[in-house]
C-alpha cells in the first residue's frame, strides 16, 4: 500500500501545477515580509507614529476562516464523492469571499472618515497598501472558484456524469492547489492583523 501512494505524492510535488504554485508562495512571502519589514524600518528611521488597524480587519480575520473552512469541506466532500455538499461549499466560499471584500471596502472608508488617509502618514499608506495588495489577490482567486462551481452545476447532472467528474484527476490536482492557496490567504491575513496590532500597542 505504501508503495503505491509514495509515488502520487512524488507525482503531486513535482507537478507543474505545483511548482508554480510553490513559487508564486513563496513569492508572496517574499514580497509581504519586504513590505511589512519596510513598514518597521520607516517607523523607526522617521519615528513615524504606528497606525491602528479598524476593527473591521478582526471582523475579516473569522469571514476568511470562514472561507478557509468552507473550502476544506468542499475539498472533502470532493474526496468523499459528496456532490451537494461540494457544491454548496464551493457557493459558501465564493459568497465569504465576497463578504470579505465588502467589508475590507468598508474598513478603508472607516479610515477614512477617522482623518486616515493614503497621505496622512507613511504608516497609514503602508496599512493601505499592503491590505489592498492582499484584497487583489484574494480577487485573483475567485475565477478558479466560480470556474469549479460553474463546472459542478453544469456537469453534475447525472450519476454517470457524477462519477467523470469525481474520477478526474487533474481536476481533484487543481482543486488542491486551490485550497492550499486560499489556506495561504487566510494565514497570510492573520499575519498581517497580527502584525500591525503589535506594532501599535509597541
Amino acid at each position: 500500500m505504501e508503495q503505491q501512494v509514495e509515488p502520487q505524492q512524488d507525482e503531486f510535488l513535482f507537478h507543474p501545477s505545483n511548482v508554480m504554485l510553490n513559487i508564486l508562495l513563496f513569492g508572496l512571502s517574499v514580497l509581504f515580509l519586504a513590505l511589512t519589514i519596510s513598514y518597521v524600518y520607516t517607523r523607526v528611521t522617521m519615528s513615524v507614529p504606528p497606525v491602528q488597524i479598524p476593527m473591521l480587519f478582526i471582523v475579516n480575520t473569522v469571514i476568511l476562516l470562514g472561507s478557509s473552512y468552507t473550502m476544506m469541506r468542499a475539498k472533502k466532500c470532493y474526496v468523499y464523492d459528496n456532490t451537494e455538499g461540494y457544491i454548496v461549499n464551493l457557493k459558501y466560499t465564493i459568497w465569504l469571499s465576497f463578504l470579505f471584500m465588502l467589508m475590507q471596502t468598508v474598513a478603508w472608508i472607516w479610515l477614512f472618515q477617522n482623518n486616515i488617509a493614503l497621505n496622512t502618514s507613511t504608516t497609514a499608506a503602508y496599512l493601505y497598501v499592503i491590505s489592498f495588495v492582499h484584497l487583489l489577490h484574494v480577487v485573483a482567486g475567485l475565477p478558479y472558484l466560480f470556474l469549479f462551481y460553474y463546472t459542478a452545476k453544469k456537469r453534475m447532472v447525472d450519476p454517470v456524469t457524477v462519477l467523470v467528474y469525481f474520477s478526474d484527476p487533474e481536476k481533484r490536482l487543481k482543486l488542491r492547489l486551490l485550497t492550499v492557496y486560499w489556506h495561504f490567504l487566510d494565514g497570510l491575513w492573520i499575519y498581517l492583523v497580527l502584525f500591525f496590532a503589535i506594532n501599535y500597542f509597541i
